[in-house]
């Protein structure tokens, strides 16, 4: 037998069986999705507050406690809640055993987003220590953990009023390097604010409400609605929209509190429905794209059984709520139009524009269509990659499907690309090489998309010409030099999506891949490090005069090398709006004609660079 074959014995001694809590910690990313660093919503550290203040949050949505208390001091967080506080003889098992909770009941629970009793467990698995108090009636029962290992456990009586108090620091042997970002927390806070009306949110002392709901949400961002934004709740369905003048569908969708990122079945019904009542009362079967095209909406539903297509539940799957969604928001609508002319008129207006500039593309995108046919069959450029976001397999194969892990790469010329094809994940990576500098599209119309080829392909490529319900990658990733001309590169991308395709960066589509600027090296080790400090810090930790390569470009990366930082742990900067009526004004201001305010911001960031150097 060669040497190279494994001949460990493989008999019982080698089968394990994990506590629910030790499963949690080797397979983290079942029950929270990535680790990250804090640098994006999407990372673990914000899912482990998330688990916690979704359980404060499920009782005020029962009717228990009208405050809840969020505070953040370095990497140790709390959350006090004034619900019910959990029943004192199950504060154990319901923080530390998967499976155990009270929102399998619904005469406790009917309107939860946690409901397969795995949050508060992955936070208790994942935190170097935790700890939970629970008030009722003037009796406390106070738990302390350490990597879901119970430590204290003790009880007594209180003056306290009832609810929860949770403490928690997440573990940096999971969580190597991560740092909290207060403005994507106070996002996420004020969406529980709008989604809960008159519930008092208090974060770091900062006091977080909403009296209008989605209403507000909606007036804090839009500027300048083409009509008043019709708004409308009952106990189990909340929604408001209007239009802005503005390419594209805009949505923010939330189940039960939990804001769905990708949408699903409400937010869909919710489009049918304005599409359905429009052509009702208007008396005319509208193009669906008429109709929507420049809407912003925002759509909260209250289901019993939530189903989500993945753990971080961003997309609800639910089917058998649609079809009450649809009547309800119809129903509604053509009552509305009925005793608001004005605002009908408003819409048919914008629907009349809408149709008009279509009919107007159609023979550009013909024509853009043609060409491609006659230039290539494939798109040039692309090196795609085997499963894509759209393309969901039913029965076993959908197992194996990695879809939501696909990822286009918009990478900056052949050189650059080179190293990253010869590096990537052939399954989930897909790469497309850019000629060099994009148009700026800042104040063009739609149809040049179809008359310049660089889009036209970019635009097929990720299957987002008749929207972006198709898109073809989880992730497009803006790869480009750090250099001047990569940012102005970056910057073009930017501007291509906010101008044309903004609800790509609302949904959390759009990124930008960091990669190292300097290498520092001695003949044991090799340091890459994205910044001038972490160039000091390896020059230093290294000593002896090490060798220290600052990379110009991407191209100068080799494949070798390239392959760690598109890896798992690369670094990726999610590009995100706090509001879209700021879109204009700031694309303005850095991609318009020069002006004397931008010259001026230019040089006083220059002089601070030459302070600090």
């Amino acid at each position: 037998m060669s040497d190279d074959v494994n001949t460990v014995k493989y008999d019982e001694s080698k089968i394990q069986t994990l506590s629910s809590l030790d499963h949690i910690r080797l397979r983290t990313g079942m029950y929270i999705g990535r680790l990250g660093d804090g640098s994006t919503y999407e990372d673990g550290i914000y899912i482990l507050l998330k688990e916690i203040v979704d359980n404060s949050i499920d009782e005020y949505i029962e009717g228990f406690g009208k405050k809840i208390i969020i505070d953040i001091e370095g990497t140790k967080v709390s959350v006090r809640d004034f619900g019910r506080g959990i029943p004192l003889g199950k504060v154990v098992d319901c923080v530390s055993i998967i499976n155990t909770g009270g929102k399998f009941n619904s005469d406790v629970f009917q309107f939860s987003v946690g409901l397969n009793g795995v949050g508060t467990k992955a936070v208790n698995a994942l935190s170097e220590s935790y700890m939970v108090r629970s008030v009722r009636e003037e009796k406390y029962r106070e738990v302390i953990f350490s990597k879901g290992k119970l430590l204290e456990d003790r009880s007594g009586t209180t003056k306290d009023p009832d609810g929860t108090y949770t403490e928690f620091v997440p573990d940096a042997e999971i969580f190597k390097e991560f740092e909290f970002n207060f403005d994507f927390i106070t996002k996420r806070l004020y969406y529980y604010a709008f989604l809960n009306k008159g519930l008092k949110i208090y974060f770091n002392n900062e006091k977080i409400v909403s009296s209008g709901g989605l209403l507000d949400l909606l007036t804090e961002q839009v500027e300048y609605p083409l009509y008043e934004p019709i708004y409308y709740c009952s106990n189990s369905l909340e929604f408001v929209f209007t239009h802005i003048d503005s390419y594209g569908e805009s949505y923010y969708s939330f189940v039960n509190g939990q804001y769905t990122n990708d949408g699903g079945t409400h937010q869909s019904a919710f489009r049918e429905a304005i599409l359905k009542a429009v052509n009702e009362y208007g008396k005319k079967l509208y193009e669906a794209k008429d109709v929507r095209d420049g809407i912003v909406g925002a759509i909260a539903v209250k289901v019993r059984n939530p189903i989500f297509e993945s753990q971080t539940k961003n997309k609800l799957g639910n089917t058998e709520i649609k079809s009450k969604i649809i009547s309800e928001v119809k129903d509604f609508l053509i009552d509305f139009f009925y005793k608001h002319p004005e605002a009908a008129e408003s819409i048919f207006l914008k629907i009349a524009l809408n149709e008009k500039i279509r009919k107007e593309l159609k023979a550009v995108q013909q024509e853009a269509k043609e060409l491609s046919k006659k230039t290539s069959i494939r798109i040039p450029k692309l090196k795609d990659c085997k499963y894509h976001f759209n393309e969901v397999p039913t029965g076993r194969k959908k197992e194996l499907w990695r879809g939501d892990e696909s990822v286009i790469f918009l990478t900056e010329g052949d050189s650059a690309a080179g190293s990253m094809i010869s590096s990537r994940d052939v399954e989930t990576q897909a790469i497309f090489a850019l000629r060099g500098k994009p148009l700026n599209v800042l104040g063009l119309k739609r149809d040049v998309i179809y008359k310049n080829e660089e889009f036209y392909n970019i635009i097929k490529t990720m299957n987002i010409e008749d929207g972006t319900d198709n898109l073809r990658y989880s992730k497009i990733i803006i790869a480009t030099d750090s250099d001047p001309d990569g940012l102005h590169i970056r910057n073009l991308l930017l501007t291509f999506f906010l101008h044309f395709y903004e609800s790509l960066i609302l949904k959390g589509h759009i990124y930008i891949l960091e990669t190292p600027l300097f290498r520092v090296r001695n003949k044991k080790e090799t340091v890459y490090c994205y910044n001038e400090n972490e160039k000091t810090s390896a020059v230093k930790k290294l000593g002896a005069d090490p060798e220290v390569t600052r990379f110009k470009g991407l191209g100068e990366i080799s494949p070798k090398e390239f392959g760690r930082f598109i890896g798992p742990d690369m670094r990726l900067i999610q590009v995100s709006v706090e509001h879209l009526k700021d879109i204009p004004d700031t694309l303005e201001f850095y991609m318009g004609k020069n002006t004397p305010d931008r010259k001026s911001y230019i040089m006083e960031n220059l002089d601070r660079i030459e302070e600090t150097v």
